[in-house]
């Protein structure tokens, strides 16, 4: 049958009626569209058939008649992304539209591959579901416009299709809840009313476990460390040794001041026994008298040194540094950092909070601090200590340091271990508690 023939009716209505129950046992809107693409061949002898799927503002193909699945990105389907495109817009509504280039006037590149690859004319029948939104579209390339007998018994196979789309892709029965001006404004009231529920201010910041009562050692001389007599973690008793600096330099100029001394006593020994006979070697008696104490002072200073290159433990506790190889080997001056003797027995938090996440705390509030490797075992805890004046950290965060106590003797309270806690600060309006940073942003960027 073709379409210079009229199309009988009776015969017509059983194949549209066959097609209807073919999309009623589509189980999928790929099925679906491929017997859309192909289905309608044997009633309307289409070069060729496509269907599209809206996606948002832009159109997917689904289907090609004889073809499974269009998945090669040829010069055909490359053009036929930008053609969808356009003749989307030259379907307003819901109507099926046919067109020609003679009529439609397409840009210069659609037009270029409709002369090459399209028919006179093009069939396009929209798809919309319920709320008049389209799902997709059907494109068929025909010769001439499709007979009126089969346009108008063509509709309830289109809307057979719209039902089965929407189903198929979940959107049947759904409805958009526009919620009335009451309604609107019983949410903001409720809303309002909740942001003057008082709240509790709480912030976050990394925390350190250490101890209240730990004393710095430093080094007592200029020199380079020998040796590192501890481990990390240690313990150590008053009097332990700790680390070693180097003798060498020190003992060979107590050798050379030693020699220095004996040269100075033989001249001093030598100057009194010329005394007896010479007057004038009375003179000299002073000079080198007071040369040969400078010698023994000298000496006596770099006998103490020595005795100083050996630092011990002033009290019991563990030796917290890092690992020993960085400190072998490497130059100190007096006063520096080496290490830290820290009682174990009184643990504290060091919290480091940023200034951006700062908020208002006393002496006394509460903390509870969440440890990396205990996360279900929180410790609690009250800031004992806060500074005035915000340092860059380890991590170059720009943060206020505080120490806060640990209750009780918890096992799982060791030092060095880190984890995040959480402070808690006054009552505030669950407003300002939203608010308070972009506010701080914005006065900041616009200094009002």
């Amino acid at each position: 049958m073709t379409m210079n023939e009229p199309l009988p009716h009776p015969h017509l209505l059983l194949e549209l009626d066959a097609l209807r129950d073919k999309a009623m046992a589509a189980d999928s809107l790929n099925a679906l569209a491929f017997s859309m693409a192909n289905d309608l061949y044997p009633l309307l002898g289409f070069h060729q058939a496509l269907v599209f799927a809206q996606r948002e503002h832009s159109l997917e193909l689904l289907s090609v008649s004889g073809l499974a699945r269009p998945s090669e990105d040829s010069p055909y389907l490359v053009w036929l992304r930008r053609a969808s495109r356009w003749l989307a817009s030259q379907v307003p509504d819901d109507n099926p539209v046919w067109l020609t280039q003679e009529a439609a006037s397409p840009p210069q590149d659609i037009a270029e591959g409709w002369n090459e690859w399209w028919p006179a004319g093009v069939w396009c029948i929209p798809l919309h579901d319920r709320e008049q939104e389209r799902l997709g579209l059907l494109v068929m390339l025909l010769e001439q416009e499709p007979p009126a007998v089969f346009r108008d018994n063509l509709k309830g196979l289109s809307q057979t299709w719209c039902y089965c789309w929407a189903a198929l892709s979940r959107r049947k029965g759904f409805r958009r809840w526009r919620p009335k001006r009451l309604q609107m404004l019983l949410v903001l009231a409720i809303l309002a009313a909740l942001l003057l529920v008082p709240v509790r201010q709480t912030a976050l910041a990394p925390t350190e476990i250490v101890s209240r009562e730990a004393q710095i050692i430093s080094s007592p001389i200029d020199g380079v460390i020998a040796r590192i007599l501890v481990r990390p973690n240690q313990t150590v008793e008053a009097g332990t040794p700790l680390f070693a600096l180097d003798e060498t330099t020190l003992r060979s100029r107590a050798d050379v001041l030693s020699k220095e001394v004996a040269v100075a006593d033989a001249e001093l020994l030598a100057a009194s026994q010329r005394a007896f006979d010479n007057p004038q070697s009375k003179g000299e008696l002073t000079l080198l008298g007071g040369k040969s104490q400078q010698r023994r002072a000298e000496l006596a200073a770099v006998q103490a040194q020595l005795k100083r290159t050996q630092v011990l433990s002033p009290r019991s506790g563990v030796a917290v540094f890092s690992d020993p190889n960085d400190w072998l080997g490497k130059p100190v001056v007096t006063g520096e950092r080496i290490m830290r003797v820290a009682d174990p027995a009184q643990p504290a938090m060091l919290i480091q909070l940023a200034v951006a996440d700062a908020i208002a705390l006393e002496p006394g509030a509460d903390v509870t601090l969440f440890l990396t490797a205990y996360p279900l075992t929180p410790l609690k805890g009250q800031i004992i200590e806060t500074s005035y004046q915000a340092r860059p950290s380890d991590e170059g965060v720009v943060a206020y340091r505080l120490l806060a106590s640990i209750e009780g003797a918890p096992e799982h309270a060791r030092l060095g271990l880190h984890g995040t806690a959480k402070l808690y600060g006054g009552r505030v309006l669950l407003g300002y508690y939203l608010l308070r940073r972009p506010l701080a942003t914005l006065r900041a960027w616009s200094g009002w």
